[in-house]
């Protein structure tokens, strides 16, 4: 059986504000584990929490009240923070946020640079992350001139440059067109496959969701469902009702079940679709 990765335990946060009385709990009671080498999608509209339970598995946040363990370690003993931090990486919606150097090479080196790690050992990392995410050819171009999707995948590289064992995309994909997210999923999907890495997965795209191995659904800060996409995405009315959409091929398969239809309810792709159509008579 796999160790958990980030084993969260009914944590609670409370982001305060200038008058105390008007204090908001953006996290409440939330209670999940993640396994090494899991791919987790966590959804929820705007507001639900989802994000600020995100930065609590590198610790830029720590719970007002309840744990957070990230391979054992708690995120609220600050002797802990260099080890979690560099075991969760994570990236952001805006790639210009996170690109600090003139040249792709150069940025995909500043963190392993900052960790000390030895020159040649750099070297080697920059070029291995660069191939894994097909940004190799562009290693001395300036990615100011690049494409979202590209500049996308040079932060995701220099995250991996830091050889963390969990990252955390929260909502990298948001800013990009079809083709960029496309770009950025399958990469995603490669570093999870290469390097048995555990993702968090946060987003607004059900089709990326549904290629999780499991979903957490979030709202009003805590967790409503959690399971298998299949599981989460059949749950048409219950998803809607919170605010969320399911994929494409699942609302197609509802309505068509609701015109009398008999087909799954648990389609997620168009190739499903295509099989279950084929098999009507």
């Amino acid at each position: 059986m796999k160790e958990n990765m980030i084993d969260c335990q009914n944590i609670s946060f409370k982001y305060m504000d200038i008058n105390e009385n008007n204090s908001k709990l953006a996290v409440n009671g939330v209670t999940f584990q993640v396994k090494k080498g899991e791919i987790l999608a966590i959804l929820g509209r705007n507001g639900s929490g989802k994000s600020t339970i995100a930065k609590h598995i590198n610790a830029l946040l720590v719970p007002t009240s309840g744990k957070m363990y990230i391979e054992n370690m708690d995120t609220s003993d600050e002797k802990d923070l260099w080890n979690i931090r560099q075991k969760s990486g994570m990236i952001f919606q805006n790639p210009d946020n996170q690109i600090v150097a003139t040249i792709v090479e150069e940025d995909v080196a500043f963190g392993p640079e900052n960790l000390g790690i030895a020159p040649e050992d750099i070297r080697n990392r920059v070029d291995d992350c660069l191939k894994k995410v097909n940004m190799y050819e562009y290693r001395r171009h300036a990615p100011h001139l690049l494409s979202g999707g590209q500049k996308q995948r040079v932060a995701i590289a220099g995250v991996l440059a830091m050889r963390p064992d969990c990252v955390i995309f929260d909502e990298s994909t948001a800013m990009l067109d079809p083709s960029g997210r496309k770009e950025v999923m399958n990469t995603i999907r490669e570093i999870n496959n290469s390097y048995n890495m555990t993702i968090v997965l946060i987003t607004h795209y059900m089709e990326e969701a549904a290629q999780a191995d499991r979903i957490l659904v979030v709202d009003d800060g805590k967790v409503i469902m959690q399971g298998i996409p299949r599981e989460i995405f059949s749950q048409v009315e219950k998803m809607k009702h919170i605010g969320l959409d399911v994929p494409q091929m699942t609302e197609l398969a509802y309505e068509l079940r609701k015109s009398g239809i008999n087909i799954k309810s648990d389609i997620l792709t168009i190739d499903e679709m295509v099989n279950e159509l084929c098999q009507l008579r």
